[in-house]
């Protein structure tokens, strides 16, 4: 387990991220150093960074554990394809749903899936919810028919599809491009990084996902990706809908099914996000989506 070490010298605190590694019968330390006179919000966010060097992520998930999500793979790999438009459909109406309920859309399931398939608008619903609606869809449809990698112009365009015809006009102009205004997000004391700093952050994310994606297990690698695109927040809107796309565009191009987080456990996943970004609980964050998993109805 990774730690935090402060040495202080000539009046200034100087931070280090310590790590423990065994070579045989020595225990040898790992450091990373943080910065100096570093304030809370700032030693927690370089944390986050330094455990990915000190590869802690390596170490997340137990034998049993990466077992357990092995073996729903094997699962998923065997599903009959006389059956992939039944779980496309039922699973796309899942997600659309979930992920949108999560967000304060008021659809049903039922309604979701009769605009989504059978072009059935509901009654004494917004205007924006059911673009909300269609619009995951279509993102969902872009995601899976992607065969490129993870990119900023490809983050860029689900954003576009996913928040087409939804932002209020003095911020329609942010549609598809990362944000030029500071965000904030309700119910949480955390602040985002200001939009100055967004483009070299999601350079950073993609850069990391470029060097690790092939070294850690494809889950944990998805898993960390939307607790960090959450926390840089990089548009006005929609972050949470796109990064769950992106989580899952992960999985998929990696053979796993894909996770739908069900909105009656969207408590549970806001907690475990929150305590994954200022606590570095990773693994807890981890355990809760293969938890949803293991408990999904259709695997995708």
């Amino acid at each position: 387990m990774a730690y935090t070490e402060i040495k202080k010298q000539g009046g200034s605190a100087y931070y280090y991220r310590v790590k423990s590694v065994r070579k045989g019968e020595k225990v040898a330390k790992k450091r990373v150093y943080l910065g100096k006179n570093l304030s809370l919000k700032e030693r927690k966010a370089k944390e986050l960074k330094a455990d990915l060097q000190l590869l802690f992520l390596g170490n997340l998930l137990r034998k049993e554990e990466i077992n357990e999500i092995e073996s729903l793979k094997k699962r998923y790999s065997h599903e009959p394809k006389e059956n992939f438009e039944n779980r496309y459909e039922s699973f796309c109406a899942f997600f659309t749903y979930d992920s949108n309920a999560i967000e304060g859309n008021t659809l049903t399931l039922r309604e979701t899936a009769d605009l989504l398939f059978e072009n059935i608008v509901p009654n004494a619903k917004t205007l924006r919810e059911v673009n909300e609606t269609i619009n995951h869809k279509a993102a969902f449809d872009y995601m899976l028919k992607y065969k490129g990698n993870i990119t900023g112009s490809f983050i860029c365009r689900l954003h576009e599809i996913v928040i087409k015809n939804t932002l209020r006009e003095e911020i329609a102009n942010q549609q598809g491009r990362y944000r030029n205004v500071q965000v904030y997000i309700r119910g949480v004391k955390e602040i985002p990084p200001p939009p100055g700093k967004v483009p070299n952050e999601m350079k950073s994310l993609l850069s990391w996902h470029t060097r690790n994606g092939r070294k850690l297990h494809p889950f944990v690698v998805a898993c960390y990706f939307h607790i960090a695109f959450e926390l840089i927040h990089p548009f006005v809107d929609g972050n949470g809908r796109v990064g769950r796309l992106l989580m899952n565009s992960i999985l998929h191009k990696s053979g796993y099914p894909m996770v739908n987080i069900p909105n009656a456990r969207k408590r549970e996943y806001y907690e475990a996000l929150h305590e994954a970004q200022v606590n570095g609980k990773i693994r807890d964050f981890v355990l809760l989506i293969s938890d949803i998993l293991k408990k999904q109805n259709v695997l995708f």
